[in-house]
This record gives structure tokens, sequence and C-alpha cells, in this order.
């Protein structure tokens, strides 16, 4: 019995919750598995690559991928554009491989809207708000009005937490990346 498409993940944290660095210690396990590489409108950080962190686009040309319906979701997070390009995740998921989208709450509701129960919501924790700032502070990537912008929309998005499939702690990142790995592991196995 050999399944015919991927399957569709979507994780999901506060700014500097973690779920980059968590999502990439699950690719680096399991290989048949590929995260989809967004498009956004804001700056790229200094440590940031081009077609491998995000596609870095310009308004107008994000307004053109919008217009000719050419992303699964879009979404407006910290005064910049994000979306996740509608083709290479079809390609894949009909390849039968999985694919891990890091999207912002707003992002993983209309997934769940377009996929319903077929997209897998996960949500990464961080161990408390007193972390999650101390990990905000030790990126340097944002100024104090930013931060503490961050810091309330955090406090927003922890709340919809509780519509999410899973909930993973990242406490440690080696826990975190196990846990959603295991996750992932439970969804191939399921019948559908």
């Amino acid at each position: 019995m050999r399944r015919k498409s991927g399957r569709l993940f979507v994780v999901s944290s506060p700014s500097g919750g973690g779920k980059t660095t968590v999502v990439e210690g699950l690719l680096r396990r399991e290989p048949g598995a590929v995260r989809s590489v967004s498009v956004t409108t804001r700056p790229r950080r200094p440590s940031e690559r081009h077609g491998v962190d995000y596609r870095f686009v310009s308004p107008a040309a994000f307004a053109k991928l919008r217009a000719r319906r050419r992303l699964l979701e879009q979404a407006r997070v910290h005064g910049a554009w994000y979306g996740t390009p509608r083709r290479a995740v079809e390609r894949t998921l009909a390849r039968g491989r999985d694919v891990v989208l890091c999207l912002d709450v707003q992002g993983a509701r209309q997934i769940r809207r377009r996929f319903g129960r077929r997209a897998v919501l996960i949500f990464v924790l961080p161990p408390s708000l007193a972390a999650l700032r101390a990990r905000l502070a030790k990126r340097r990537t944002e100024t104090p009005a930013q931060m503490r912008r961050r810091l309330a929309a955090a406090r927003r998005e922890l709340a919809c937490a509780r519509w999410y499939d899973y909930a993973v702690v990242n406490r440690r990142v080696r826990e975190a990346i196990e846990q959603l790995r295991a996750i992932l592991l439970a969804e191939r196995a399921r019948v559908r």
C-alpha cells in the first residue's frame, strides 16, 4: 500500500520561538521531507541566503504573485508580506514527498481552510515569554520598539496554539526536533 502524495506539515511559532532551527534539524534527519521556501518583501538579514531561507522580492513582484494566484497563502507580518509559492508545493506533494511550511498563524489558518485536516498543524512554543524575550535579544536584529511589537504579537499568537493539531515546547532544540520528527513519522503511518 503505497501513498500517492506527500503530506503537508505547517510549523508555526512566535518570532524567536525556534521554528526555523527546529525545522532545519528535522530536515537533516528526514530526507523524505522538504521545506517550502517562502517569498517575502522584508529585507534580508545578513545570515540569510536568497532562494534558501526566503525568496526576497519587491512589493510589486509580490503583488503580481498574488494577482496571478500563485500563492497558497499570504500574510502581512511585522510590516512585510510573506507567501507560499503554490506550484512548488503542489509538485513536491504530487511526487510523494512531504512538505514543511514555516508559517505564522495567519498563514496556518489559510492552509487549514484550503486543505482541511490533510494539513498537519504544529505549534512550537517557547518555554516562557522570558525565554522568548532572551532569544529575540540574542538575535540582535530588532530595535527596542520592534522587540516590543514582536513580544505583543507573540502573546496573541500563543493564544492560537490551541487550534493546532500538535504543540512542541522548544526547551532544548534537540528534544524539540525529535518531537517534531515523531509527529511526522506518526502522521506518515496514519491510515486515512
